[in-house]
């Protein structure tokens, strides 16, 4: 392997740095001008990595621990050892993504893949679209008649933009990705693989064959959206799919037809939502959740992995299960079936009485 590290690490950040990223605090004689260049775990850092402990399972790592620095909170510095910097905080994780966000800010948005600068060779880019300048159009991608690309959007490999697609500024569309029928906002980033705006599922039954609906809406995509890898939206049918800005989905997420998905949601794997589903603001969806057809869950309401949603959740309600419930009504009709069923058990196993 030529490259170990894909990500440059420049000349990392003075603990003094760090000190004023995360409002740490330290001891007043350490040397603020020690340099840390990189981000690691406990068990494998080195004097010029940064680390963190959130979680009392991990103490004995950070006993033996090589890091340079580690941010904690003050339960944990007598566990440090008394070579490592401690930099003590309430949220040490929080502040340990807030240095790894400053020491690889190139981690945080796809890049070409072409390394490529304007419409490399190799793009096709209809005379009619509309490409601002310093976009990045790597080789193989397709834009179609009257497409608009914001300036400092990169348009990955093989990449399909369909006819009158608008896409802002500063977003990324990766590799393979197909948008038609879309307005896609500023600063969105759509992993490898997605597939936005095809025609959503919707067909008319009849015993002598299924007629096809027409889906005339669009989707529509706000600002500082992040969509995974494999994730399919469907354009609308008679409104649009639309998901609110802050929005952030996860890899192989389906979403139908003339779904509304509020401002700041979480969208976990392979969760499906039906066709016009509403998501208010603030809600999250663990893995693999089903929403069936209509339903609308409310603000801030959190539904667990693995739960089937067949009605109406309220705002700020916590649900699980399947079919998808109050949490603690789930868990007690859940113990109820543990007790009836150990108890049959201790039935059989004594015989049937005379």
């Amino acid at each position: 392997m030529t490259k170990p590290f894909f990500f440059d690490r420049a000349s990392g950040l003075t603990l003094g740095d760090i000190a004023s990223i995360t409002g740490a605090e330290h001891r007043p004689d350490i040397d603020v001008s020690c340099r840390i260049v990189n981000i690691a775990p406990l068990e494998l850092a080195g004097p010029g990595d940064l680390a963190y402990i959130d979680n009392k399972r991990y103490v004995e790592a950070l006993a033996s621990t090589n890091a340079g620095a580690c941010l904690m909170a003050e339960s944990f510095e007598k566990h440090a050892p008394r070579t490592l910097v401690v930099l003590r905080t309430r949220e040490p994780y929080r502040a340990f993504v807030a240095v790894a966000r400053s020491l690889f800010p190139d981690s945080l948005r796809p890049s070409s893949l072409f390394e490529a600068e304007g419409v490399a060779a190799g793009a096709f880019v209809h005379s009619s679209a509309k490409v601002e300048s310093g976009a990045i159009i790597d080789p193989g991608a397709v834009i179609g008649p009257r497409a608009e690309i914001g300036t400092r959007t990169v348009i990955g490999a093989n990449a399909a933009i369909g006819p009158d697609v608008c896409i802002g500024r500063e977003c990324t569309i990766s590799a393979g990705c197909s948008i038609t029928h879309a307005v896609v906002g500023d600063r969105v980033i759509i992993h490898p693989g997605c597939r936005i705006g095809q025609d959503g599922f919707g067909f008319l039954l009849g015993a002598r064959g299924h007629q096809k609906i027409p889906q005339v809406g669009r989707v529509i995509i706000q600002d500082d959206v992040e969509i995974g890898a494999g994730t399919t939206v469907d354009r609308g049918g008679i409104r649009d799919t639309v998901i609110g800005e802050g929005t952030k989905i996860d890899n192989l997420v389906q979403i139908g037809h003339n779904v509304v998905i509020g401002r700041n949601c979480i969208i976990v794997a392979q969760t499906g939502l039906s066709g016009s589903v509403t998501l208010e603001d603030h809600v999250v969806l663990a893995a693999r959740v089903g929403v069936v057809q209509h339903v609308t869950i409310g603000e801030g309401a959190h539904v667990g992995s693995r739960s089937t949603v067949l009605r109406d959740v309220p705002a700020g309600a916590r649900w699980w299960g399947n079919p998808a419930k109050p949490v603690r009504q789930s868990m007690r009709e859940l113990l109820t079936l543990e007790r009836m069923a150990a108890r049959g058990s201790e039935i059989s196993s004594k015989g049937a009485p005379d």
